[in-house]
């Protein structure tokens, strides 16, 4: 038995979800003519509020579309130092937009909106890029899965709007947020000018983003996403995928959260741990103690069969899934805790 806890992205297609894509009807997407593709779209875009949708590919890519939809060469964005835009998307904001970033040191990947007035350029003075953008990401990936407070959301709006700054959410892993925080997309559609959900991660399908947003700045969107090579046709197989998980792996994501919240208790107990980052979602990020070696660690748990992620300077990954089973979750709490350094 194989337990694989590196990323939620790692999960095979459920039975239902099979039958979903194999029985899709489907189109040519370039030409807008998939109804699956076309019908997951209006979904997204019903339930978040949002005027227009558009399928992707990857998060990545939805992101980096964004990125350029809202600047221009030469300009800059702000984000929090972990954010994914900059950390894990191979320098696409310089390679694709000519951006540059003002990261801001936050808390666990999440910014307040007073971090966010101090780092405006000001905009007539000319030796300094011009601001347009803000990025936030919520649940945050390498700030462990933390959700932001809605209240603070509201604050950055209100700065990005006095500023005239382009607002864009990175929801690769909003679903956890949602459900976390009990709530509803439609506060997000509200807040936000542009928003990419991911349906790859916590929802377990093959693969897939989604990029919502308000209708002036999505009649650019067709057009960077064929410019970045986006451009699909029979999709509908995937975009069917992503209405089964939309419609039945939304509510279970609380199971992932109670295994990370077991996992993260588990570990903090440990003599060989130095420190567990509080956990709210589905991802536990934890650091050993210094006489324990992080490679030595990661081996001993390869040859039991369980897989984590490594994320530089000592800081180490767990992300629970819908393929992390009851009987995984038992195995592995007790391989924590009977661990010899």
């Amino acid at each position: 038995m194989i337990i694989d806890l590196r990323s939620d992205t790692v999960t095979r297609l459920t039975p239902g979800m099979m039958n979903a894509i194999i029985n899709a009807e489907v189109g040519d997407d370039v030409y807008k003519e998939d109804p699956t593709v076309n019908k997951l779209e209006q979904k997204l875009s019903e339930m978040f509020g949002m005027d227009a949708a558009l399928f992707f590919p990857t998060g990545s890519m939805a992101n980096q579309a964004a990125i350029k939809m809202h600047t221009q060469p030469g300009e800059q964005l702000i984000a929090d130092k972990w954010a994914h835009v900059y950390n894990y998307e191979g320098g696409g904001v310089s390679f694709n937009s000519g951006v540059s970033c003002k990261l801001i040191d936050g808390n666990r990947g999440m910014i307040t909106a007073a971090q966010v007035e101090e780092s405006i350029n000001p905009p007539d003075f000319y030796h300094s890029p011009l601001t347009s953008l803000v990025c936030l990401e919520n649940t945050t990936n390498k700030g462990g899965g933390a959700c932001y407070d809605f209240s603070e959301i509201v604050k950055i709006r209100k700065v990005c709007d006095s500023h005239g700054l382009g607002l864009h959410l990175d929801g690769a892993r909003i679903w956890n947020a949602l459900v976390a925080r009990k709530e509803t997309p439609k506060d997000y559609g509200k807040i936000f000018d542009t928003i990419s959900v991911c349906l790859s991660k916590g929802l377990g399908t093959p693969m897939g983003s989604v990029l919502l947003g308000k209708r002036e700045i999505m009649k650019k969107a067709m057009r960077v996403r064929k410019v970045l090579g986006g451009g699909m046709r029979q999709i509908g197989f995937m975009a069917a995928a992503g209405i089964y998980a939309l419609d039945n792996h939304m509510e279970r994501l609380a199971e992932d959260h109670k295994k990370a919240s077991e996992i993260s208790a588990t570990l903090a107990k440990q003599s060989y741990i130095k420190k567990v980052e509080p956990t709210e979602t589905n991802i536990v990020i934890f650091y050993l103690s210094e006489a324990v070696s992080e490679e030595k660690f990661m081996d001993d748990l390869l040859q039991k069969n369980i897989k984590i992620s490594g994320m530089g300077q000592g800081k180490l990954r767990i992300v629970t899934h819908l393929d992390y089973t009851d009987e995984m979750h038992e195995r592995f709490l007790q391989i924590l805790n009977n661990y010899k350094k």
